[in-house]
Parts: structure tokens; sequence; C-alpha cells
């Protein structure tokens, strides 16, 4: 049923059915019993499926990646597709537009995405008004980031003005730190200056009356030499964990042509293109560490088999994206449902 709804939707901008699918859900979701059918037919409600890390207890290990929910309005809804936890963001502190359009890319032929959408949200006090209206249903974490205009000097005034102000109403954070798709972000990836910026975060975090985890999510593109760098940074400022991965820039070996590849232009990759390489850094971290830090998988899942990957490599958790859109609500009962079978 799914691939002929999705046969549809994807007729349409991508960026535009995004948000039609949005509005549908919630409108479907407002109807009499709804509610009800839909977490009978996606949920999968089972004590083996729960997970303990960093502090949270995640009623099962999948979870939906930054950018679907960047503006934190529809994760009441989409606690009914059985979702363990839902990443919110990216925020930044002031409402941005993100770059021009067109900025979202279907590659159908390699079941993937490019974006570079540019971190366009709503900004942190919509955010907030927004998380204000959380039922409760599902683990909030929270992706936040530095606004695109914003200059080197106030990257980390960006990020702590967004972990202060979302610090009650998030149970965990997110450092993204390796989006593509932002403007002078070079610092960003400076290891010096990621010791700088989270223990910066830490000590905001301690100050407070409840600390939250905080994870760093980093790029599917790292070299070896970089991981260990990457490793080495947790030890020492004992972040909670890692989401390995974000989007991809490289473009070898895709099945869609280099003139439509062209035509699209810069981006991040993501789906199935990206499963290799995400699992590879998972595998790496994981074995190279000896399991010092949790780390949630994400990139190209779209099957159970995939997600199941991910967790025999090291995952602790998963997240999907491009999958959700590609494969729909029902494969996060299918992971769940592989993750039993193995119990």
């Amino acid at each position: 049923m799914y691939k002929i709804i999705r046969a549809v939707l994807f007729q349409f901008d991508p960026e535009k059915i995004h948000y039609f699918t949005a509005k549908l859900i919630r409108v479907a979701l407002s109807l009499p019993a709804m509610k009800w059918i839909w977490s009978k037919m996606y949920k999968v409600q089972d004590k083996r499926l729960e997970k303990e890390l960093f502090g949270l207890k995640f009623s099962n290990p999948v979870g939906l990646a930054a950018g679907f929910d960047k503006n934190a309005t529809m994760f009441n809804d989409l606690a009914h597709c059985g979702f363990g936890f839902i990443e919110i963001g990216t925020v930044t502190p002031k409402a941005q537009e993100g770059n021009p359009k067109p900025r979202l890319f279907r590659i159908k032929n390699d079941a993937g995405l490019i974006n570079r959408m540019g971190f366009n949200n709503r900004g942190l006090s919509n955010a907030i008004e927004a998380l204000k209206k959380n039922k409760g249903k599902v683990i909030i974490g929270g992706n936040i980031g530095k606004n695109t205009e914003t200059l080197p000097d106030g990257y980390t005034a960006d990020y702590l003005e967004c972990f202060n102000e979302l610090h009650w109403y998030v149970d965990y954070f997110v450092l993204n730190v390796s989006c593509p798709n932002v403007g002078s972000h070079a610092k960003l990836e400076d290891v010096d200056y990621l010791k700088e910026l989270i223990t910066e975060v830490q000590k905001l975090n301690n100050s407070k009356e409840t600390q939250k985890p905080i994870l760093l999510k980093i790029a599917p593109d790292l070299n070896d030499q970089q991981l260990d760098e990457i490793i080495v940074m947790i030890a020492e400022t004992k972040i909670d964990g890692v989401i390995a991965s974000n989007t991809s820039v490289d473009r070898a070996n895709l099945k869609t042509t280099d003139n439509r590849l062209t035509e699209i232009g810069n981006g991040g990759l993501s789906g199935q293109p990206v499963k290799e390489k995400s699992t590879r850094v998972i595998k790496y971290l994981a074995e190279k560490s000896q399991k010092a830090f949790p780390i949630i998988g994400v990139g190209g899942i779209h099957t159970a088999q995939d997600a199941l990957d991910k967790i025999d490599a090291g995952a602790d958790l998963v997240q999907i994206y491009t999958g959700f859109i590609y494969e729909g609500p029902a494969l996060v009962k299918r992971i769940n449902k592989a993750i039993l079978s193995r119990k």
C-alpha cells in the first residue's frame, strides 16, 4: 500500500510534499480512533525491546533522525508510528530561511536524497513553544547548531544559547557540527575547537540541577586518523556518545547520472548510498574504542537487515530518515520485529 502512496507523492517537489504529508498525518490522526489504529499498526510493545542508555530508558531502539521534524511540530503525531525516540531540529538561536530553493532532491535510482537545506528552521523560541505541547509519549532529542550568519567567534555562544533554553524541554542533546550544508563550518571540524565547544557545553550542563546527555554527530566521510582523534576527544571530554553518521559529500558509485548530479549541485547525500560508509564508521569506533561509549547508528537504513547490520557493527540504537520516506512507517515495526526475533 505504501508503495502506491509513495509513487504518487514522488511525482511532486520533495520539500512541498514533506509539509503536505505532515499536514495529512495531523489531519488523519485527528479522526476518531485513528491514533489507536496507527498505534496498533505500527507500534511493537515488548519489554525485551527496552534499552537503557545514558540514563534514559528507550521503549525500543528505533528513532527518527533530526531533519524530519525541524520545528518540533510533528513529534506528538510521529510518536504513533512506533518510534522509541524522535530527534527534533536542527534548531538554531534565530529563525533562518536556509539555502535557496530547490534544495531537496530525490535520487530514486539510488534510493537516496541530496539536500542542502542549510538549517532552515523557525528558531529557538518557536521550538520551545512547540515543545511545551509535548504529551510525553516518546523520548525527545534536541539537535542544535549555529546560525549561518554567526561569525566563528560566536559559534560557541550559539550552541550554549540553544542548550540553555532547550534544556528543560528535551531529554538529550546532539551537537550538530558535521552538516555539509551550512556556510563557514570548517572550524567545527577542528578537533581542538570541538574540545573547547564540548567543554563549555558540559560546564553549562553541570551547572543545571539535572544534567542531560550530550552526543556528537559526526560525518561518514572521516578517515581512520580523524576517527582516532574523535575517540581520543571523547575520552578526554567524557561526552555521552556519538551519532554516526550525518550526510555525505561523496558521490562515488552512484547510479544517478553525472549530468543529473551536476544539475542538482552541492548537498549532503543520505539513504542507501551511505549505508556502508556509516556502518564502517560505527564498526571502527566500536572496535577501536573497545565500546567505550554509546553509538547511535544512522545512514541508509531501508530494511530491517540494514538496522541489524548497524547493531552488529556496534550501534546501541538506530535512527532512520531517508528510509522512512522511501519505505514508510511500517519500517519501524519491521526493524523492531527483527530485533525481537533475535531475543
